[in-house]
């Protein structure tokens, strides 16, 4: 089976030998670059199934390029991770909007690196296949279609599960309508920002019958974001 080939660009040499070698360590061929330049080059010989995408480089920024990248048709459909220093949640939503589909706070450990990446992976129909999820009570089986809370089996639209699904791989994030359009419906689909409202609230009000509606979090001027119960 030939490996998945990640793209890194990290301006700092010694983060981006430590990117290689858990990269190559978790099996992935991996193509280390140190700005922009150098990775669109990369990109004209070899697409990567995937970026690794410092925010701050030298000359052109990570988040200005991943824009450039979503308005290009030949490489929009590359996921994106950025990995940034910047931790304020308007920080991580300005990454997010640039078209990035996740992003991690430095410093992060090796574990959490290559979970998150599998995890991108796998929404774009890469890698392997997800195990069991589990958060907060909520079961969900990825291979079966099937949800569960506190053991007792839930009744879902394609739509709402899609929508659990996401929350669970990715808590305690914030994500806008329009994020989560992208990620949930797809780039391509056509449907207004106000429908995610409308399934947000299908989705609390069948959490609620199990005392679970207060994990999707509305964050004021922001969008949601999906919190385990303690």
């Amino acid at each position: 089976m030939e490996k998945l080939c990640i793209l890194i660009v990290e301006d700092e040499a010694a983060i981006r030998d430590m990117l290689q070698l858990v990269l190559e360590q978790a099996g992935f061929d991996v193509r280390p670059v140190a700005h922009v330049q150098a990775a669109s080059q990369e990109m004209e010989s070899h697409l990567p199934d995937l970026i690794l995408l410092d925010w701050m480089l030298p000359g052109t920024s990570g988040v200005e390029w991943a824009k450039r990248l979503r308005r290009n048709a030949a490489y929009s459909d590359i996921p994106i991770i950025l990995l940034t220093a910047r931790s304020e949640e308007e920080d991580k939503v300005l990454g997010l909007d640039s078209g990035a589909d996740d992003y991690i706070t430095k410093p992060f450990s090796p574990r959490e690196l290559i979970a998150r990446i599998n995890a991108v992976l796998r929404r774009f129909g890469k890698g392997e296949k997800p195990g069991l999820i589990k958060v907060g009570g909520i079961l969900l089986n990825p291979e079966q279609h099937k949800v569960e809370i506190d053991g007792q089996p839930i009744n879902l639209s394609p739509t709402e599960y899609r929508l659990l699904e996401f929350f669970l791989i990715h808590p305690d994030k914030v994500y806008s309508r329009s994020q989560l359009l992208d990620r949930v419906w797809g780039r391509d689909s056509y449907i207004e920002e106000r429908t995610v409202d409308v399934h947000i609230r299908r989705l609390r009000k069948i959490l609620a019958e199990y005392g679970r509606d207060a994990m999707i979090e509305t964050v004021r001027g922001f969008g949601y974001r999906f919190t385990a119960l303690a």
